[in-house]
């Protein structure tokens, strides 16, 4: 079936997304050059690239219990997870660029909403340097990401299982500042205010935030626009997978629509 949204909002992203020559902010340009087109070397992520391909031939049922606007390919709450695997996992060109962005930054502190099957957490924890808690609300889609995480061995992954409107409010009590923040949850205008705006408690003007899926539906798209015109927010990237939102006033508030 065509998504007739997604297609338009595909068609004006190509028509208006600039390259490297029309980015005039040395803050940007740098960004640009150094995290968005930096081709990291694909050979350290083997291992996880190798768990997400066994994932896509995985044919083991599990109930899913899903708390936000659902999957547009999939029916039922018994999913399989090649099926899964298939239709929510990150991409690797992406998960790869989330992982250049904290690199960029250095961050210590890393939160993930919407843990899924553990991949993109797997990329975000690759530095032993970092502490990555992310939140899922399946406990089924939780117990095989732990399983994923053990296998690794990872220390540095919490996952936090339940109702992220619940789970996050209890976590964002606590004053520590978060450096990099994925949000990949609900998928609904609401909630992802919701969680952009908890979230805010524990950022900072370094911080940056990663909003998935911001073409995804018109609602998705209304919450990405709110959200980098934002006055807290005071400069944005749209990839058209993902947008990416800034908050250094330094930025002086530029937007930009650019290609992965």
């Amino acid at each position: 079936m065509v998504n007739y949204h997604q297609l338009k909002a595909f068609i004006k992203h190509w028509l208006t997304s600039v390259d490297k020559h029309s980015i005039h902010s040395p803050f940007f340009f740098d960004f640009y050059n150094k995290v968005i087109l930096d081709k990291t070397d694909p050979g350290q992520f083997s291992e996880t690239e190798q768990l997400r391909s066994n994932l896509l031939v995985n044919s083991t049922e599990i109930e899913i219990i899903d708390f936000g606007a659902g999957s547009k390919k999939l029916n039922g709450t018994k999913r399989k997870l090649l099926d899964i695997a298939s239709t929510s996992l990150t991409p690797q060109k992406f998960a790869r660029l989330y992982y250049n962005i904290i690199t960029y930054q250095k961050a210590k502190n890393i939160v993930e909403l919407g843990t899924s099957l553990g991949i993109t957490s797997l990329y975000l924890a690759k530095s032993k340097a970092c502490h990555v808690t992310t939140f899922e609300g399946s406990r089924s889609l939780a117990d095989v990401a732990i399983t994923n995480f053990e296998y690794f061995e990872k220390q540095n992954i919490e996952l936090i299982e339940g109702n992220i409107n619940s789970t996050l409010q209890e976590f964002v009590q606590n004053p520590a500042k978060i450096n990099f923040v994925l949000i990949d949850a609900n998928h609904q205008y609401a909630p992802t205010l919701r969680y952009f705006n908890m979230m805010m408690r524990r950022l900072n003007e370094k911080s940056i935030v990663v909003l998935d899926d911001i073409h995804w539906s018109e609602e998705m798209e209304r919450a990405w626009n709110e959200l980098r015109t934002s006055q807290l927010v005071y400069g944005s990237i749209d990839l058209f997978r993902c947008g990416i939102l800034f908050f250094d006033p330094d930025i002086n508030r530029q937007h930009f629509v650019l290609n992965l």
